[in-house]
């Protein structure tokens, strides 16, 4: 926290490597070998490339994260406070799509479940396979993919039990979260020819410019 209290934010290649740590074997002495050992070039693979699009962190943010993770301020309603209001999450009472990843090794799949206990509305909570980029990542064309679910409201305290009692459904949870949210939606819209408008001009071409910056 000092020091992006100093510098004023976090520096993406800092917050990279603290992840990285947290599963060395696979993310650090892998490319250790591989790379520097043995000389050889790292294989393809897309999930490298997002994870290697790291950025900054504001310092105020960071060290609004570290007080919530170190007080677990998130599970006691009114412990934590946004733009001055308490924060209670029994009262949020509409429907909710949860997703896990089943090894992810930053959010423990257990730990994200419990959410579906202080949510105050329905929730759907779908355990995808896969870690913590792959889970996410996981279009209907990976033919690996599968995922494991039960009906909203019916999600016991105990994560044990939901593995034990959930259905386990082929394919990515991509195709089940959009017919989640078609029942959820009004009917389609045709998208506007031209972007931006009088109060909101566009001011510059996708992706922005501030990727640039450094």
């Amino acid at each position: 926290m000092a020091v992006s209290a100093a510098r004023g934010y976090l520096d993406g290649r800092t917050l990279a490597e603290v992840f990285a740590w947290l599963r060395p074997d696979d993310l650090i002495w892998n490319y250790w070998v591989n790379n520097y050992l043995q000389g050889r070039t790292p294989p393809a693979f897309d999930i490298l490339y997002w994870n290697a699009d790291v950025t900054r962190l504001p310092a105020a943010l960071h060290h609004d994260f570290i007080r919530l993770g170190l007080a677990n301020a998130l599970v006691t309603p009114g412990a934590a406070t946004m733009l001055g209001s308490p924060v209670d999450l029994a009262k949020v009472d509409l429907d909710a799509y949860l997703v896990a990843g089943i090894t992810d090794h930053l959010c423990p799949w257990e730990s994200c479940y419990r959410t579906t206990q202080l949510l105050g509305g329905p929730v759907k909570f779908v355990l995808s396979t896969s870690g913590h980029v792959a889970a996410m990542v996981n279009p209907p064309t990976n033919p690996k993919a599968a995922f494991r679910t039960g009906p909203a409201w019916a999600n016991p305290a105990d994560p044990r039990e939901f593995l034990a009692t959930a259905t386990t459904v082929p394919g990515s949870w991509w195709t089940d979260y959009s017919s989640w949210l078609a029942e959820r939606s009004g009917g389609e819209r045709r998208s506007p020819r031209t972007l931006g408008r009088k109060a909101y001009p566009v001011r510059s071409a996708a992706p922005g410019t501030y990727v640039h910056d450094r």
